[in-house]
This record gives structure tokens, C-alpha cells and sequence, in this order.
């Protein structure tokens, strides 16, 4: 194993034509130390399991035709076959008919492993022989790995000991959905919901596929929707959701809207849904949940509930510490935001990054955070600063308004920049547009001490502190919603930030659009302010 990784994974990559393929290349330069673990179900000439062992920087891998097992009276085969790059652990996706390899590949199970003897963890697959444990959402316990004495020296055996995991009778067969996104071989193949951009670094290649649409409710689901009574299964985009309290009244009436209920936002969510998920594939999700209603305090909500159903894909973040939340949902279908609606999640707020790269933002942003004194013309004028600044930079972005008294700017960026670089940025920025109104902003961190001025909070810059999601609804009265808007539109008189409502946003989208469709898939470098 002391080859280096570019010679380890020369194999690998003389088998792949890059062009047509959506697998990862393998990212160039060292590689940091680590010990996960993944098995992907592998649908090729053959389907069959892939054991891959992340060692030396690359994932040593083996092929199970009949997959692993927790049984230890089975001796699975296990082939060894050349060693992948460690960007390969997340893919899950389809690899291109005629391609080496060709069919669909699940997420099947994934999570940590170490040598259960203390040995050199590559000095161990040198030798041939590997007593390992896993600790993964459906393998556990020791196991070993080892090569056969005679005959072809990549056959290799894999045998679960008999330990307390061990369970004789299990067949991976019987366990087919992804952990990485709950859905089976047979959903990926006929709907991926990732691509890889072989032109990009593979840590950050894999992309939502840029010509996914999703579809809103038909008029026969939206029926049944509306003869549910109190509670019931609704059958929505191939799912059914179990429904309940649907008459509750969720906001209260505005000034110019009705009171909305769990069924209206329900409803609202899965129309939504198409214009609405661009913002959230992909990413982690913070929820701000009402399930009693505005009138009672809300909670934020990042840990993903036990109840969360199989096919709502959750993302792992391991870098969490031990009192933060660790399992996130990722919403990648209609269906998911129509579950969270149920569950009284009313503001959707998706990180900046993405789970291939959460460290790595794909969005920089402006908060115009108005203060007590601050009025909405004032926050127009910052916000036509904004405008003035990021037209001089050449820079591509849009505002929206926030459904509740400011305004906020997004660029889209390419995902080369840590969030330190983004909000370095984000703050030469807003202190030159602060300095030429002095009068309006203030950078006190607290509000009682800013004299009712306002703040251009850069801060929302880090990973995990996020704004709300375009087009989600926020907690106040007639249900206003955070609209994205083009930048003449701050020049209208009749704009306010709460202009649209779950109710009339249909008809501006019917009528203009979705402004920010036009920074989907923009990867910009952000120039010296």
C-alpha cells in the first residue's frame, strides 16, 4: 500500500471515460486520514454489493455478488477490484449504459470501521487478511476479510463472527432502500436526483441534475385532498402522507387574507414544491415548526424525527459536536414538503451548502436587517446600494423580500470559497455600502444598542446559520411569503415585503416568473470588493 494515490487509482480511472460517465475522478492531492466505510448496490451486468474500506486515502474495494450478511455460518465471495477515490462514497446515482460498470448505484449502508486486532489498517489489506468491525446504520459487529489460499488472488471471503450483531438468517436482500436517500434501486434508476460534473474537483462534482422539474398536485390529488375530513392518507406524488388536524388554523387572519389552515398550507407546500425545491435539494434543512399555531411559541428543528419516513432522505453530518443535531432531512421531492407542512414546519431555511461539500457554500448573502426606527424606504435604499455595488463588481445576484420588514440579496458562487472567504467578502461589501449612509446602519451586534438603525448582517455567512427559503411562508398574520423579486422592482411604489401571500404568489409567479431561475447553475468567482 505504498503506492501513491494517483498510482492506486490509475486503474480505476483507465477503466472510465470521464466525458460520459457521472463517477467521480478522484480529486488530486492528499487526502486526510479517515475511516468510513460504505456498501453500494450495484446494478451493472450484474447486481451485486460493493465493500469499500476507506484506507491510505482511497477506498479500498471489494465486489459481493451476494452481499454482506450478519449471519456467520454464510461465507460471502468477495472480489477484490481496484481501489476508488474517496469521492466515491457518496455516489449514488447512474453510471451511463456502455460505461465499465454501467447501472444504477444506491447509498445501501455506511458509517465507520477500524481493525479489530489493532493492526495497520492498509499493512492488513496488504497481507490478506483483515479483522475488522463495522459500525454502520445496518452492518455491525466483527467481522473478517480475508484472502482465499489458492487459486485467483482477488477472490476473497467476508464472514461476520459470531458476535452480539450477529443474526442468523439476515440477507441484505431483504434491507434494498438507501441510507442516503431512502429510496430503492429501482426509484434512482427511473428518477436520479444527483449528477456528477466530471469537469469539477469530485469533491464537489455532484450536482443536482439541471434539467430535474418536479410536478405540482393534479387536480384529482388536490381533491382528495380537500375531502379529507379532520385527519386521513392523502396519496400525493407516488406517496402517501398520513395527514392530521386539518382544520386547524395554523395563522390568523391578516388584513387582506383569511386565516390559513393546516390543510391551506399543506396544500400550499405541494404546489409550491416545483418552484421551491431548486433552493432546498440537496441541502441540509433548519425548520421553524408551529404545530400549535403562531399564537404559541415555534421551535427550530434540524435533528431529523425517528417518524421520519423511509423515503425522505437524511444526511449525516459528521463533523457535528456531540450537543448538535447530527441527522438532517434534505427535501429533494414534493412529497416532502407537504410532510414537513403537516408537521406544522412553516419557514424552511436550507444551508448555503451542499451535503457533498458542507463546507463549501454555494451562496453568499446580504441580510438588510431593518431596525426600529428603520422604514421600508430606507431599506430600499440599501437595497439600491446593494444594487449600484454588485453591478460595479460584475457581479450576478437578485434580491427578495423577506415577508416580513427587509430585504435580502443572494449570489450564486462557485463552491471553491470557505464560509470564512464568504463572509470576509460579504463584509468588505457591506461596509462600503454602510459608509455612504452612515445615518442608516449601525454594526452594533445587538439590537437595543443600535438606535433603531439598520444592520447589514454579513454574518449569516457560516455554516449552519441560515435565511429563510425563497418562496416559504413566514409566521405572521395572512401568511406572507419571502419572494424573490428582479432588481427594477425596487423602484416600484407598490412593492412591501410582505406583498405576497400563499395565496396571491401564484399569480406573480403565473404572471413573471421565478426571478431567481436566472442564478440557478451561475458559478461566479467573487472579485475584490
Amino acid at each position: 500500500m505504498a503506492d501513491s494515490r494517483a498510482d492506486r487509482l490509475a486503474k480505476y480511472r483507465g477503466k472510465r471515460d470521464f466525458t460520459r460517465t457521472d463517477e467521480p475522478a478522484g480529486a488530486e492531492g492528499a487526502a486526510a486520514a479517515g475511516n468510513r466505510f460504505v456498501v453500494q448496490r450495484h446494478r451493472a451486468r450484474r447486481r451485486h454489493y460493493d465493500l469499500r474500506l476507506e484506507a491510505d486515502g482511497v477506498l479500498a474495494s471489494w465486489a459481493v455478488p451476494k452481499g454482506p450478511t450478519l449471519d456467520p455460518a454464510a461465507k460471502r465471495l468477495a472480489v477484490h477490484v481496484e481501489d476508488h477515490p474517496l469521492e466515491y462514497a457518496d455516489f449514488e446515482g447512474v453510471i451511463p449504459s456502455g460505461e465499465y460498470g454501467g447501472g444504477d448505484v444506491v447509498v445501501w449502508d455506511r458509517g465507520h470501521w477500524w481493525t479489530s486486532d489493532g493492526a495497520d489498517p492498509a499493512g492488513a489489506i496488504e497481507a490478506g487478511e483483515v479483522h475488522l468491525e463495522l459500525r454502520g446504520r445496518k452492518l455491525a459487529g466483527h467481522f473478517v476479510l480475508v484472502r482465499r489460499g489458492s487459486g485467483d488472488p482477488a477472490n476473497w471471503l467476508l464472514i461476520h463472527k459470531d458476535d452480539e450483531h450477529a443474526e442468523p438468517g439476515w440477507d441484505a436482500e431483504e434491507h434494498p432502500r438507501s441510507v442516503k436517500s431512502g429510496r430503492t434501486s429501482e426509484q434512482v434508476a427511473a428518477d436520479p436526483q444527483a449528477v456528477w460534473r466530471s469537469d469539477l474537483p469530485a469533491a464537489r462534482a455532484e450536482q443536482p441534475p439541471a434539467a430535474h422539474t418536479w410536478r405540482p398536485p393534479d387536480d384529482a390529488e388536490l381533491a382528495e385532498l380537500d375531502r379529507l375530513r379532520r385527519k386521513g392518507t392523502w396519496h400525493f406524488a407516488g406517496r402517501e402522507l398520513a395527514l392530521t388536524n386539518l382544520n386547524k388554523v395554523l395563522i390568523p387572519a391578516g388584513a387582506h387574507e383569511p386565516a390559513v389552515e393546516k390543510r391551506d398550507l399543506i396544500r400550499y407546500c405541494a404546489r409550491i414544491a416545483p418552484v421551491m425545491l431548486p433552493y432546498l435539494a440537496g441541502r441540509p434543512l433548519n425548520a421553524h415548526r408551529f404545530p400549535e399555531g403562531i399564537g404559541e411559541p415555534g421551535f427550530w428543528h434540524k435533528q431529523a424525527p425517528e417518524h421520519t419516513p423511509e423515503w425522505f432522505r437524511t444526511w449525516d453530518y459528521e463533523h457535528a459536536d456531540a450537543d448538535e443535531a447530527r441527522t438532517y432531512l434534505v427535501p429533494e421531492e414534493p412529497a416532502a414538503l407537504a410532510w414537513l407542512a403537516n408537521y406544522g414546519a412553516l419557514e424552511l431555511h436550507p444551508w448555503t451548502s451542499r451535503t457533498q461539500d458542507a463546507q463549501r457554500p454555494t451562496w453568499a448573502l446580504f441580510d438588510i436587517d431593518p431596525g426600529d426606527r428603520t422604514s421600508f424606504e430606507d431599506v430600499l435604499v440599501l437595497a439600491r446600494l446593494h444594487r449600484t455595488a454588485l453591478e460595479h463588481l460584475g457581479v450576478q445576484a437578485r434580491p427578495k423580500v423577506t415577508g416580513q420588514r427587509g430585504i435580502q440579496i443572494w449570489v450564486p458562487i462557485e463552491p471553491r470559497y470557505t464560509y470564512d472567504d464568504t463572509r470576509r467578502w460579504a463584509r468588505a461589501v457591506s461596509e462600503a455600502i454602510g459608509s455612504t449612509v452612515p445615518d442608516l446602519v449601525s454594526w452594533a451586534w445587538q439590537k437595543g444598542e443600535r438606535r433603531g438603525k439598520a444592520r447589514l448582517d454579513y454574518t449569516q455567512n457560516v455554516l449552519n446559520k441560515t435565511l429563510v427559503a425563497p418562496y416559504s411562508p413566514r409566521p405572521r398574520p395572512g401568511a406572507p411569503v419571502s419572494v424573490p423579486i428582479e432588481w427594477d422592482e425596487l423602484d416600484d411604489p407598490q412593492l412591501a415585503p410582505d406583498r405576497w401571500s400563499v395565496r396571491t404568489v401564484f399569480d406573480r409567479l403565473a404572471e413573471v416568473g421565478d426571478p431567481f431561475a436566472a442564478l440557478l447553475g451561475v458559478r461566479q468567482r467573487l472579485p475584490d470588493p
